[in-house]
């Protein structure tokens, strides 16, 4: 048997511990050596089963297991050689049968992040315990970045949750869920408080059910909610399909429909049927170019979840109490986040009664919780007395993480950090929430600049994936790490970047969102805007977005950099738009009712009817141009922060763009560069003529022309 991947302990109570702990890499992923040391290891517990009781499965790694090596996965994918595909993930999948097929009890034990192929391991088990860590993410989000699971992912969740359960629930939104949340969508089947408790549950269990059979493989079996006529299955599929488009928005993405294809026709049959559909189907996506960018993009987030910067011998950091500072609605939503993760929270602004309605957001969102059922209401009462609203100083003592979320004024963020530090724990993380004032800046209010960090929240807090990280000239690598570890405790993915003025996410979001402007200067009708964003397969209407961000932010965003200019010379007629609409016609965004959009009680009502009067009159443009400005305007503007440092890897710069609403199918930016039109030579060639047409805004950096002109890749 292979050395050293998958360890074997039979205990005294004849149970065979599996621990996966692969010495060559930081987590264990599907490689050659964990494909043949899995290999060896069913074999063995095949012809010695009548020396152990049960097996549990579990890690020697922060993560559980991770899916297929890219090093490779990629080679493989871009042979487009189907029957070589097809053999890696049949041979996967028969490896996982005749571990489910055992006749003895498996158990996985995931304590740790469980996602794609780590998870559709834990599924071939016959039960799954997990810890309630923070942190800990478990789901199949292969859909997110335009694949499909590819080891009986498809085939087994269909016949555990039926097939719109698993389609709608865990497939098709490739949703990450917590311990707790998996256990509610059914994927896992208990949950333990600690990590000492883990082993000694799976025990358990396998004590009381010697010999469990998989659902699916006992007599009689049918699919949660019984088997479909044709006629319903067809009603079924038409209404997902439906759901589907509704949600993509007009995107047309090949993953969702093979996903349905796969899950659907995979229902008719029998499990060996399924599987090599789903197969069939992965292959076909396989062939697509695109989908080798999904898989780096996936392999791009596990790294990016990693904690690469924690020095030799530092310890996690896991705050025991955290200063917000400003209790408006992104202080309010980044203490819901840190007291639902379990800690305690000090709420601070200008007065008690500020404080109290930044603490009513939590409550307004426990509340919702427990009236869904997804939430206890003693588990609501613990989160909300985690949270201490409070005006004075004095609540802050000890605090070991302070996070600031006052208004964007520098001087203003100053003075509130002279009044705090001296309250806070000697070595606490300091922590600036500012969407684009440089942190090296910011650092000079403060007495210890090394231990300063921007940790960039995204609104909603609580609905958002991810934490822009921002190091500044004085920060320490060791606060790096703690800030890191600061955003993986509230679940979410970590973007680490370098200093700049806008750093990297508002610097894309600011690319959309101006190019959507630049369009309604052009006299575009709105409603082929936002359209032409989401068949693009964008997150969200940049229009509303603006909105809901507050074009009043938008018009301080321009002022800025304008008064370090000294003048407005250089204004693009996007900006135009935006400061016309706050200064003309005092359409400040949602929260003042009028924006893009009209608005009631912060509803959103219909497109501003005036907006073609204001800015007309409309120029013909046509609509493939509108896709592709906002495809190239974003990517152009990633490249750049490549070329400048502010991103320092392909594979930041790729996931941040994905998470910050560029199209995941894509891969990201960097992906979208490497392969349009066969890569940088036909990316640039493109670029040149919408410049040509609409502005030098879109003429490539010089990075991106020698690509093209050495024919080689953008951060690869």
């Amino acid at each position: 048997m292979t050395e050293n991947i998958i360890d074997w302990q039979l205990g005294a109570d004849g149970i065979v511990v599996l621990t996966i702990d692969d010495p060559s890499q930081a987590i264990n992923t599907w490689n050659a050596a964990f494909r043949q040391s899995l290999a060896d290891t069913v074999d063995r517990l095949e012809t010695e089963q009548a020396s152990y009781a049960g097996v549990i499965i579990t890690s020697g790694k922060e993560i559980f297991s991770a899916g297929a090596d890219l090093k490779e996965l990629g080679p493989l994918l871009q042979s487009t050689d189907a029957a070589r595909i097809a053999d890696f993930f049949d041979g996967a999948k028969a490896l996982l049968r005749r571990l489910e097929t055992l006749g003895k009890p498996v158990v996985a034990a995931i304590n740790g992040t469980a996602l794609g192929g780590g998870l559709e391991l834990a599924l071939a088990t016959h039960h799954r315990v997990t810890v309630d860590r923070p942190g800990i993410q478990i789901g199949l989000p292969e859909v997110t970045l335009g694949v499909l699971p590819g080891a009986g992912g498809v085939v087994r969740t269909v016949r555990m949750l039926g097939l719109a359960g698993a389609l709608m629930n865990v497939l098709l939104k490739g949703t990450k869920f917590s311990p707790r949340k998996a256990l509610a969508a059914g994927l896992v089947d208990a949950v333990v408080g600690t990590d000492s408790e883990l082993l000694p549950a799976a025990r358990a269990w396998i004590a009381a059910n010697p010999a469990p059979v998989q659902p699916w493989d006992r007599k009689g079996y049918t699919l949660p909610g019984g088997r479909a006529t044709e006629t319903e299955l067809s009603q079924q599929v038409l209404a997902l399909a439906a759901t589907v488009r509704k949600q993509l928005k007009g995107a047309d993405l090949p993953a969702p429909r093979n996903l349905i294809a796969a899950a659907t026709e995979g229902s008719l049959v029998g499990f060996a049927a399924a599987s090599t559909i789903e197969t069939r189907y992965l292959v076909n996506l396989a062939l697509n170019p695109l989908t080798a960018n999904g898989i780096q993009a996936f392999f791009d987030l596990g790294e990016a979840n990693r904690n690469t910067d924690r020095p030799a011998g530092a310890a996690p950091f896991r705050p025991t109490k955290v200063a917000v500072l400003g209790a408006g609605m992104m202080g309010a939503g980044i203490a819901y986040e840190y007291a639902k993760a379990g800690v305690a929270v000090a709420l601070k602004d200008i007065s008690p009664e500020a404080a109290e309605r930044g603490k009513a957001y939590s409550r307004m969102l426990v509340e919702a919780a427990v009236a869904k059922g997804r939430w206890t209401q003693q588990r609501a009462d613990e989160l909300l007395a985690r949270i201490t609203p409070t005006a004075d100083d004095a609540d802050l003592v000890g605090a070991d993480l302070m996070i600031e979320a006052v208004f964007e004024d520098p001087e203003l963020k100053k003075k509130t950090y002279g009044q705090v530090e001296p309250v806070l724990d000697g070595g606490a993380l300091l922590a600036s929430n500012t969407s684009q004032i440089p942190i090296s800046g910011l650092a000079e209010g403060v007495t210890r600049p090394e231990a300063f960090i921007g940790m960039h929240f995204s609104s909603p807090v609580d609905k958002m994936p991810m934490v822009e990280v921002v190091k500044g000239k004085l920060t320490s690598r060791e606060t790096v790490s703690r800030a890191v570890d600061a955003v993986r405790l509230i679940n979410k993915t970590p973007i680490v970047v370098n200093d700049g003025r806008g750093f990297y996410l508002t610097r894309l979001f600011m690319a959309a969102t101006f190019e959507a402007c630049e369009m309604v200067a052009d006299g575009v009708p709105a409603t082929s805007i936002e359209q032409a964003a989401m068949q693009n397969g964008m997150v969200t209407q940049p229009l509303l977005v603006l909105d809901q961000v507050s074009l009043s932010l938008s018009r301080q965003i321009i002022a800025d950099p304008e008064a370090a200019a000294g003048g407005a010379d250089n204004r693009t007629a996007g900006e135009g738009v935006v400061i016309r609409m706050v200064d003309e016609f005092e359409r400040l965004g949602r929260a003042a009712g009028a924006g893009f959009y009209d608005y009631t009680d912060g509803k959103r009502l219909r497109l501003w009817p005036g907006l073609r009067e204001a800015f007309g009159p409309a120029r013909d443009i046509p609509f493939q141009d509108l896709r592709d400005r906002f495809l190239f305007r974003v990517a152009l503007e990633v490249a750049a922060c490549l070329e400048e440092g502010i991103v320092e890897s392909a594979g930041t710069a790729n996931i941040g763009s994905v998470m910050g609403g560029f199209p995941a199918g894509t891969g990201g930016a960097l992906s979208f560069i490497n392969t349009y039109n066969g890569g940088p030579a036909g990316f640039v060639a493109r670029a040149r003529e919408l410049a040509s047409t609409f502005g030098d805004r879109f003429l490539p950096p010089a990075g991106v022309v020698a690509a093209a002109e050495n024919g080689t890749l953008i951060g690869r």
